[in-house]
């Protein structure tokens, strides 16, 4: 089964969604190498974080269909330094099978608009 990355949020539960069975806590973690600045521009460091944060994302949402979920709730990032100038960055939520309120015989409530954690569309400093 695979996860519609429209279906992976940091809340508890997906709007007109029913969350039937849990699949476990899945985890995606990307170790990544941070040079050290001194002073001026911090983009390459900026840079070298969002993509730590993407790939680990992607690696949550593949580890999520592998144990056969079609959404991830309770999405958080969590980064630590493991080493000097290494920073290990982690994205970690709960897999779970969702089906439209729809289906199952429920009226459909009206959908937020729920940001995708995983999108690019994020802070300018994401690690440590």
């Amino acid at each position: 089964m695979s996860v519609d990355p429209t279906l992976v949020t940091t809340a508890s539960e997906l709007p007109a969604h029913h969350i039937g069975l849990g699949r476990g806590i899945i985890v995606g973690t990307i170790d990544a190498g941070l040079q050290s600045l001194v002073g001026g521009d911090i983009t390459p460091y900026t840079e070298l974080c969002e993509q730590a944060r993407e790939d680990a994302c992607q690696l949550m949402i593949e580890h999520a269909g592998q144990a056969g979920a079609n959404a991830i709730i309770g999405v958080r990032y969590d980064a630590n330094e493991i080493a000097a100038g290494i920073a290990e960055v982690l994205a970690y939520g709960t897999a779970v099978i969702v089906e439209p309120a729809a289906r199952r015989g429920s009226p459909t409530s009206t959908s937020l608009v729920q940001e995708n954690p995983c999108s690019t569309a994020r802070s300018s400093i994401c690690c440590i």
